[in-house]
């Protein structure tokens, strides 16, 4: 109906002007006011592309480009200066020559000149300013089109002086209306497309539009509709095509007038904040196209859907359903689009499926099948392979290998089984798949070698076989015919790439992702050809050389570049990137000093590598030039010196990572100017005096990292005031003394607490119980990661945890730990530690406390590590730390300690190290108990007579023993010179070769 409702438009005003559409051009014969008004209307345009050309002085206008005459009358009847739309896949430099070919400033009001002119498209340009008030004065237009032409500000209400008008299109961002009431006077509209347009303000929209009886097609997406509003008549008799997608609506249901609309073909009510089920859509049975994906239907699969036996387009994408798929879906006999995905859907595809003949695209994305892939290709083999052109099944539960069959689906463009368990090999038959484009295999576990028959797969633009367990040799002619190859993504396997030298790749590829490939050793000196690559991670493929000169060259063009984890050596030049570029040539062997890049790069990793010298150069040149770096990461290095104290051009900074390097000095007082820092990593480093004062102006400071320094003073207050963000806090292995300030007790968000190995003195604080984020679980993903421009930057961090130091990344988010040890704390262990339940490391360890261990220590049930160790804690160990099942590493050793150890698997599995030095018995100690838990005497089985006759033969043997070994060894030195010599050299050599440690 919509289509042949937009034909007989077309024929309409082709008649009316009698016009003939060949080739663009009419054979009319211009007329010269008109000629005259069209050159006016170009010299106010700014077309840098040169599009209008042909607009010439001299000129026949009916011959230029975009304007239409009549045939009989020779007036200009329409101006189709619509920006060719780009077609199918577009590479960067089509983009930009697109955005180039885009006509500008201001259109002239010389058009009023032109009084037979019926068509005006001035769609998909950038024009500036208002849309044009004269407009509304060229009375003998039918049909306009404004399409994302550029305009922005309120509508002119002028135009609903068009009384002729059928179509109107004013669709683009930056429009907006103080009512509809100027609609009125366009009483022929049958065309209405009003999509992006602010109309928050237009409360009675639906009353205006209703008194519309001619129109046919009304689009009004993402217009800031808030209500729905509701309509006692509806007079729109004639409407085909209705979108009110991704507006607001807070009444959160359908309006009644939409279910009275039987003309109705077309309703796209996507994203619009409906909830609940939508049955008044079952009355609507003249519906072709029926969207209403990203909804809260919180319902299963209406019983009325199954009915709908004409439906040609079905789209219930991320509705909240659940339930079974039922087989009744084969009732939908008309269907050729169906859309279920990402639903809580399950069910299996049966063989009644096979008989939508007409499908042309499936996606069934996130239901759960749990079938075999084998199964479904077999099913989907019949009719439906003549016609299929779209398959998405990724994260469906699928297993088995893929079936020798891909060869029958001949017009599909679209395969997507990503997430799923496939395993096996990729068939051969998948170079029979003449028509594919894309292909997603990522994430499953496919392995053996790539056919071959890959490299005939020539209308190949993407394709995605990461994370799977791929392996063997890939060769020029796995890309013989791959042509129009854009993207290839295939990381994550145990590939080899096998190429002869000189070997040009038949493509222009965008993005390639080879990382964990054997490339090596030497540089892919095959990217030379790559003009086009915006997009390229060869990490960790085995690369021990040198970058040439001209990858240097061709680098500016690069968004993302990662050869981290390879072996290349040498100096990096200075490098010219990309707006918000990436650059990760993390753990090689690059050295020399820090190279220069430009101000746009987004983020910079040269971590563990041999950088020396000073970072001066870097952060201070240029010093009149803001930098747009947001992540900075020269870890692991040989650098040197001070840190610069001008960092206030970096005020995009999120992350920063110096730590592992020699740098000395004091933290300049200028990084408290980067008020968007979230990260800051300066461990291990020779760094000293009192943290800046003005660090407390970074308040979004999630973590800081400044352990393994020689920092003094006392811990600044303002962490716990300032910081509320703060998830870590290292401050280990300095010099900060005094006690730890109860003001640490407001960090609700802390995780991760390092204050071990200073002189911190004091009792433990009672408010330690405040740390919530230690109490409770969260459900935020599993990585500390800070959004950047180019995605997202993942924090790490060193912990010693279970007596070793562990590096966390990906699952950091995860980890609760408090480490106290190694100070001068005194007082009792705050019974409070108990509430933190979270908690999965504590270390109280090398410390004076006292008193008892807490008797409720059992409730820490996550516990993986517990060191009370070199402390004077007393008392029995609590019978609760027996149920402490997930604990793999107890030292309580060099204490007070006395009775029984409590029993348990978990505890008399562990290294009797972990108890001695106290008054304790029981396993794992060979000390046995008697009944009431104190130590028995060995050999208890003995009278007291005899016990007192050895006690008094061990008394008389030791004071013999004594006599004699003294005279043995002190009477030759003592009487003899050169004894005395030999002896005091021996244990001079001795001392200097040994220390004994006590508890």
């Amino acid at each position: 109906m919509a289509a042949a409702t937009k034909l007989f438009l077309g024929l309409f005003i082709a008649v009316t002007l009698n016009i003939s559409f060949c080739n663009g051009k009419s054979n009319g014969s211009c007329i010269e006011t008109e000629r005259q008004a069209l050159l006016m209307f170009k010299h106010d345009l700014i077309d840098t592309s040169n599009r209008l050309i042909s607009w010439a002085d001299g000129g026949d206008c009916c011959k230029w480009l975009g304007v239409v005459c009549d045939n009989m009358t020779g007036h200009v009847g329409g101006l189709h200066l619509r920006n060719p739309p780009l077609s199918g896949f577009a590479s960067d430099s089509e983009d930009q020559a697109y955005d180039n070919s885009k006509l500008g400033g201001e259109p002239s009001s010389s058009l009023l000149n032109l009084k037979y002119l019926v068509y005006l498209d001035l769609s998909d340009n950038m024009f500036e300013g208002h849309i044009p008030y004269f407009l509304g004065s060229m009375q003998s237009l039918r049909y306009l089109n404004l399409s994302n032409a550029g305009f922005d500000g309120m509508i002119p209400y002028q135009l609903g002086n068009l009384s002729n008008l059928h179509h109107l299109s004013l669709q683009g961002y930056g429009l907006y209306v103080e009512n509809l009431q100027w609609l009125s006077g366009l009483s022929r509209l049958q065309h209405l497309d009003l999509s992006f347009v602010d109309l928050s303000k237009a409360s009675n929209w639906i009353q205006e539009i209703n008194t519309f009886r001619s129109l046919v097609e009304l689009s009004l997406s993402f217009c800031g509709l808030y209500h729905f509003p509701p309509l006692a008549n509806v007079n729109l008799s004639s409407l085909d095509v209705l979108d009110l997608s991704w507006n607001h609506f807070d009444n959160y249901s359908v309006g009644r007038w939409i279910f009275h609309l039987r003309t109705l073909t077309h309703l796209n009510l996507q994203g619009s904040n409906l909830q609940g089920p939508v049955d008044g859509v079952g009355n609507l049975t003249s519906l072709r196209h029926l969207d209403l994906a990203y909804n809260q239907l919180n319902s299963s699969l209406p019983l009325w859907l199954y009915r709908m036996s004409h439906l040609q387009v079905l789209n219930l994408c991320s509705c909240n359903l659940h339930g079974t798929i039922s087989s009744a879906i084969a009732n939908l006999s008309s269907v050729i689009t169906l859309d279920l995905s990402f639903n809580e859907l399950d069910g299996r595809i049966e063989p009644s499926f096979g008989n939508l003949c007409n499908l042309k695209s499936i996606s069934l994305t996130g239901t759960k099948l749990n079938q075999d892939i084998s199964t479904i290709l077999k099913i989907l083999s019949g009719c439906i392979s003549d016609r299929l052109e779209e398959l998405f099944l990724g994260n469906c539960h699928l297993f088995g290998p893929l079936a020798n069959k891909l060869g029958k689906f001949k017009k599909l463009a679209v395969l997507t089984l990503w997430g799923n368990t496939i395993s096996g090999m990729i068939p051969m038959s998948l170079g029979e798949m003449s028509s594919l484009k894309m292909l997603y295999l990522f994430d499953n576990k496919l392995n053996e070698t790539i056919p071959t028959s890959f490299g005939q797969l020539a209308n190949l633009e993407d394709a995605e076989i990461y994370n799977n367990f791929l392996k063997g040799v890939f060769s020029e002619v796995h890309f013989a015919n791959l042509t129009r190859l854009r993207t290839f993504n295939a990381y994550g396997n145990s590939l080899r790439l096998k190429v002869k030298r000189g070997w040009v790749p038949p493509f222009q590829i965008e993005a390639l992702g080879l990382a964990s490939w054997h490339l090596g050793p030497g540089f892919p000196s095959w990217l030379h050809s790559q003009k086009s690559l915006r997009y390229l991670d060869i990490s960790n493929s085995g690369i021990a050389d040198t970058i040439p000169t001209w990858f240097w060259n061709i680098s500016f063009q690069l968004t993302i570049l990662n050869l981290s984890h390879n072996q290349i050596h040498g100096k990096i030049p200075s490098m010219n990137m990309n707006s918000y570029s990436i650059i990760d040539l993390s753990s090689n062997y690059f050295k020399g000093s820090l190279p220069r890049v430009s101000s746009t790069v987004a983020a910079l990793d040269l971590s563990n590598n041999s950088f020396l010298g000073s970072i001066f150069d870097f952060l201070c040149d240029g010093m009149n030039e803001t930098s747009q770096m947001e992540v900075l990461n020269f870890g692991g290095n040989f650098l040197s010196g001070n840190i610069p104290n001008c960092w206030e051009n970096w005020q995009s900074l999120i992350a920063i990572k110096l730590d592992n390097n020699n740098f000395t000095g004091v933290i300049p007082n200028s990084i408290g100017s980067l008020s968007s820092l979230q990260s800051l990593h300066l461990r291990n480093n020779k760094l000293f005096g009192e943290l800046p004062l003005s660090l407390r102006n970074c308040t979004k400071l999630v973590t800081i990292d400044i352990s393994e320094n020689e920092f003094v003073g006392k811990i600044p207050l303002w962490f716990g005031i300032r910081l509320p963000g703060l998830f870590i806090l290292s401050l280990h292995s300095n010099r900060f003394h005094g006690a730890i300030p109860e003001e640490l007790c407001a960090l609700g968000s802390l995780q991760i607490l390092d204050l071990a190995d200073n002189n911190l003195s004091g009792t433990i604080p009672w408010c330690i119980g405040n740390f919530t984020a230690m109490a409770k679980k969260n459900d935020d993903s599993a990585a500390v990661s800070y959004k950047t421009s180019g995605g997202s930057f993942v924090d790490d961090a060193l912990l010693i945890m279970k007596g070793r130091l562990v590096a966390y990344s990906t699952i950091l988010r995860l980890v609760r730990s408090m480490d106290l040890s190694r100070n001068a704390l005194s007082g009792e262990i705050p019974k409070q530690v108990t509430s933190l339940f979270q908690l999965q490391s504590l270390n109280l360890s090398y410390n004076s406390l006292t008193g008892k261990i807490p008797e409720d220590i059992g409730a820490l049930r996550l516990l993986e590590s517990l060191d009370f160790s070199k402390n004077k804690l007393s008392g029995e160990i609590p019978q609760s730390i027996a149920s402490l099942s997930f604990l793999s590493h107890l030292n309580l050793s060099c204490n007070n300690l006395t009775g029984r150890i409590p029993l348990s698997t978990q505890l008399q599995s562990l290294n009797a190290s972990s108890f001695i030095g106290n008054k304790l018995c029981g396993a794992p100690l060979n000390e046995s108990c008697d009944s009431d838990g104190s130590d028995v005497v060995n050999g208890g089985g003995k009278s007291n007579v005899t016990l007192e006759i050895d006690w008094i033969y061990f008394f008389v043997s030791m004071a013999l023993g004594f006599v004699v070994g003294f005279w043995a060894v002190s009477g030759p030195v003592l009487f003899s010179r050169t004894w005395r010599i030999k002896y005091f050299q021996l244990l001079n050599r001795i001392s200097s070769k040994f220390w004994i440690k006590c508890c």
